[in-house]
């Protein structure tokens, strides 16, 4: 018998997919008809083979020997090229692109599930095509013909890789105050000036070229976020034949030193310092994406899809350490059951100890949770894509819109959460080096931040996608939740125990929402924005675990005790969170708002 991988669980995988959301429906579309649960489980398989031979034997390393400039180049270990390029060479970069552009059209629910293996084995190194296939979607959607041949079809290939690049040293956040300029040149390039921090993958030897996003300003572009425009800035230039050319003046000045991820280059890189000028004239030269000023919205096809991705990472990275501590724990003796005062008996695993099960069950419940609620939005992808009517498309579209931000906040928050139990069921061992959980608590520790702070995503949350179209995604999201419970009452027993927990906990977050909005004062409606994204994040992930569960036999194996178990565990020690938390909230509680900055 194989022994079950600690990176993932594959049975897991195969109830998410097939008997809860019912991925084989999918292939029934014309645009997924070419697959079948054969392909599915193939592609699954590879997945798991490639993260476990090529990428999670160097996550330690890629740790410990993080990238090093010596002044003309960045270096890496060797083994980070050798995943990259066997992820290359299975395809699985194009997995959901279109068959035009070489890709497999794979269900994108299933291409998720796929590279939450990579996710878990090594997050540094699956960084890199990570950020390569968000460029290439958004290029596809706004690119010419032209840059989508240039830049995308390579990108696909594994030859180009791929950032984004948005902040910068003085603006951080608020891209409001980007100063990056782009002045037009006679040719219909542009020339960049500028400086851009934190852009992972930023520089590296490990691709042919680098295809830089830019957010700029034209000249005479409006003040604030409308005035940003989206270029493509190449690190080293591109004919028209394709071939890689003379290198652009896009330099690296300096590489940034994490706390985790840190096999990912993470860099600020200059435009247009004058080191490297092309044709002789000074500028970064780039290309620019669809219409000038439209550079946020074009940016936001790529934040929304890595938000979710940074999602997925945090639910990957919460998962393997779960498997790794439930592991420990069932192996490793000490002490024994409180019934038992004699010295001289066998110690037991720690897994008998009721203690260390609470800490094992809630890692289950929120990893688990949140693996279910990434590819729940990822199906939602799907629907958005295939859907056969204009209706259900739309549904899926509301339902995405105001799940994107509980998507990338709650596994960075709880599956952090969950790396932190993993330490403590491995005791002193867990905040030592030789075991694995404390590296995935630093790495995930970064995942909170990027794409959008907790604060950004609430300020999304409640500021924007609570109330836009009238409230049309709160609505979209109070009919799923209304159908499961409807479904879980009918199931009776304690399924309808906790559909009654859930109804109760939805029913306040229409109330809270207006409460908060009726003050008319956005400040005293927005200053407890984050309890606001925590509350109701808890009570979506409530919704997801009661449908996961209506989806698990009653009468099976220790799999589906395990699932109903955990789910439990989340209605009885998790969801009564929200009760006192939407009270504070209702009470419009202005404690942060009225302290002085004098005062702290």
């Amino acid at each position: 018998m194989a022994i079950p991988s600690l990176l993932l669980s594959r049975r897991d995988l195969d109830f998410l997919l097939r008997q809860w959301l019912d991925t084989e429906e999918l292939t029934r579309r014309p645009r997924y008809e070419e697959h079948s649960r054969q392909t599915i489980d193939a592609v699954l398989d590879l997945s798991e083979q490639l993260a476990t031979r090529y990428f999670a034997p160097h996550n330690k390393r890629n740790d410990q020997e993080e990238p090093r400039f010596d002044g003309e180049h960045v270096q890496l270990i060797p083994e980070v090229k050798e995943a990259l390029d066997a992820f290359a060479a299975s395809d699985l970069l194009a997995a959901s692109m279109d068959a035009e552009l070489g890709g497999m059209q794979l269900p994108h629910v299933v291409s998720t599930a796929c590279f939450a293996w990579f996710q878990a084995a090594n997050v540094a190194t699956s960084a890199y095509p990570f950020l390569t296939l968000g460029n290439a979607n958004l290029l596809s959607a706004h690119g010419t013909a032209e840059q989508i041949a240039t830049y995308v079809r390579p990108m696909l290939a594994g030859r180009f890789f791929g950032t984004m690049c948005l902040s910068e040293p003085q603006a951080g956040s608020s891209l409001a105050d980007v100063a990056t300029r782009a002045e037009p040149q006679p040719d219909g390039t542009y020339r960049l000036f500028g400086n851009k921090m934190w852009i992972s993958g930023g520089e590296h030897e490990l691709a042919e070229n680098i295809i830089h996003l830019v957010l700029a300003r034209v000249p005479g572009a409006p003040a604030g976020v409308r005035g940003l425009s989206l270029f493509i800035v190449p690190k080293y230039l591109v004919g028209a034949d394709g071939a890689v050319g003379e290198r652009n003046d896009v330099v690296l000045a300096g590489l940034n030193h994490k706390m985790g991820y840190r096999g990912t280059t993470n860099t600020l890189l200059n435009f247009g310092e004058g080191r490297h000028r092309p044709g002789g004239a000074p500028g970064a030269v780039g290309q620019l994406v669809g219409e000038p000023h439209g550079g946020l919205s074009y940016m936001f096809h790529m934040m929304n899809e890595a938000r979710i991705g940074v999602g997925a990472s945090a639910a990957a990275l919460g998962y393997t350490g779960y498997l790794k501590s439930l592991d420990y724990a069932r192996t490793r003796p000490q002490g024994r059951p409180v019934t038992d005062k004699n010295p001289a008996a066998p110690q037991v695993p720690i897994i008998e100890h009721a203690d260390v099960r609470r800490m094992v069950l809630a890692q289950k419940s929120y990893a688990e949770g949140a693996l279910a609620l990434i590819l729940y939005c990822a199906r939602l992808v799907d629907e958005q894509r295939t859907a056969d009517t204009h209706e259900a498309r739309e549904r899926a579209r509301r339902l995405l819109d105001v799940l994107t931000p509980i998507a990338k906040s709650w596994p960075s928050q709880w599956c952090l959460k969950a790396n932190s139990l993993a330490i403590q069921v491995h005791g002193g061992y867990g905040y030592t080096r030789e075991y694995d959980v404390e590296q995935h608590y630093r790495d995930n520790r970064l995942n909170p931040i990027h794409e959008g702070t907790h604060g950004i995503q609430a300020l999304d949350l409640l500021g924007r996608k609570a109330v836009m179209d009238g409230g049309a995604g709160l609505a979209a999201l109070g009919e799923a939740i209304g159908d499961t419970v409807t479904r879980a009452v009918a199931a009776d027993g304690e399924a309808a125990g906790h559909a009654e927990a859930l109804r109760a906990a939805w029913q306040r977050v229409g109330p809270v929402t207006a409460a908060l909005w009726g003050s008319g004062d956005p400040e005293k409606a927005l200053v407890n924005a984050s309890l606001y994204l925590e509350a109701v994040g808890h009570v979506v992930l409530a919704w997801i675990w009661l449908d996961v569960l209506l989806a698990t036999d009653p009468e099976g194996d220790d799999y589906h005790r395990g699932k109903r178990q955990a789910c439990r565990y989340f209605f009885r020690h998790e969801l009564p969170r929200v009760g006192p938390q939407f009270t504070l909230l209702e009470s419009l509680d202005t404690t942060v708002l009225d302290t002085d900055p004098d005062w702290l």
